[in-house]
């Protein structure tokens, strides 16, 4: 008998996990390459607008709106999810999609459903960004997946220790005319990996490893000189901090899908692990005067987290929160300050707004953020617990 090819296995391990079928995935070889052929996709259907959208993210999340031809209009995001605030959204008359990021992997069914709701009465598209909660879907009330298409990542930092590929779902129900054939198809033509990327996906690993063990006024630079060269695919490329893709989209190759389905083997103890690291963040920190959590993180079932996010009253705080929890050997960070981490060079290109009037709850949690490792357990989630509150009863 012979053997099933990596691509249809990953997309039947994929669908089998959420429910969906294997037709309706999509592999790519970074998700922002199969959120950039949606929006190509919509562009191509409808016609120029905008994506409605947040600061609060990753600028590779924006980036492929950029390619697509559409515009960012950014809005203010929830105090409860760190998601675009469906209380306070206002669409564009040209809309052409919503974009619904479960950030630090947080789902909020009814937040989601709501923006669903918007996007759908002015004939958008609801795109989920589930970046940071691979094989997780929001959901209706009859279980039903929310988002018109959804895109997850294997890539650098995420659930997966894999470094590249991503998928797209695309909701053979959705209520937007033609988009299921649309986007379907724009995913289905993207061309197979040149050689050449494929060996790069290969390479970083071991390339990362080394200059993980280099001082960081040599890594840095080394780094930005392998990446010039070809010799090494960067986690965020020069072109794209400055708004423009670093090469056209691209399906994953097989060795990559392989290298995903071979993650997804443990992922449900990956899960379970996440889950008691975030119930033990929660009972350390929620409640805590000077620290600000949020509410959806802190409700319910735990969440399976990417980070559990904890804000301080300023950056200085959080800082010295970052610092003392990586003394510590657990790894912390300002995600996501700078906005549109890691940071733009061309702010213009990315249409950054200079007036903050309407982005309050943005500006408080850039300000504040340390996401905290979620991968520890809970004897490393109380160590970090421990080291963050330390800052605080200096005070």
């Amino acid at each position: 008998m012979s053997r099933v090819p990596a691509h249809q296995a990953l997309r039947r391990e994929l669908a089998a996990r959420t429910g969906t079928e294997p037709g309706d995935w999509h592999l790519v070889y970074k998700a922002r390459y199969g959120m950039q052929a949606a929006f190509e996709a919509l562009r191509a259907a409808h016609g120029p607008g905008s994506v409605v959208t947040q600061l609060f993210t990753c600028l590779t999340a924006v980036v492929p709106v950029l390619a697509a031809g559409l515009e960012p209009a950014y809005r203010d995001v929830s105090s409860r999810t760190a998601a675009l605030d469906p209380e306070r959204l206002s669409l564009p008359a040209d809309a052409r999609a919503v974009v619904a990021q479960h950030t630090y992997g947080l789902i909020d069914d009814a937040q989601t459903a709501e923006l669903a709701r918007l996007a759908h009465a002015a004939g958008a598209a609801l795109v989920e960004d589930c970046a940071h909660c691979v094989c997780r879907l929001a959901r209706d009330a009859s279980g039903a997946p929310l988002a018109d298409v959804s895109v997850h990542s294997f890539g650098i930092e995420k659930i997966l220790p894999t470094h590249f590929g991503g998928a797209v779902w695309v909701n053979p129900a959705s209520p937007v005319p033609g988009l299921a054939e649309v986007v379907g198809r724009a995913l289905e033509a993207l061309p197979e990996p040149p050689a050449g990327l494929d060996r790069l996906a290969r390479a970083y690993r071991g390339e990362n490893r080394v200059l993980a063990h280099l001082p960081g006024a040599v890594s840095a630079p080394l780094r930005r000189v392998l990446a010039g060269r070809g010799l090494m695919e960067p986690a965020v490329s020069e072109r794209e901090r400055r708004g423009t893709p670093a090469r056209r989209p691209v399906r994953a190759s097989a060795w990559v899908c392989e290298r995903a389905l071979e993650a997804l083997s443990g992922l449900d103890a990956a899960t379970d692990v996440r889950r008691r690291t975030v119930g033990a963040y929660r009972a350390a920190l929620s409640g805590v005067p000077g620290l600000m959590t949020l509410a959806g993180a802190d409700e319910g079932e735990a969440q399976p987290l990417l980070r559990y996010p904890v804000f301080a009253l300023d950056a200085r705080l959080a800082d010295e929160m970052v610092a003392r929890v990586c003394a510590e050997g657990l790894y912390a960070e300002a995600w996501y300050r700078p906005e549109l981490g890691p940071g733009v060079l061309d702010a213009d290109a990315f249409r950054v707004p200079r007036d903050r009037g309407g982005l309050p709850v943005h500006e408080r949690l850039v300000a504040g953020c340390v996401a905290l490792p979620a991968d520890v357990g809970e004897d490393g989630a109380a160590r970090a617990a421990r080291a963050a509150l330390s800052v605080l009863g200096d005070e």
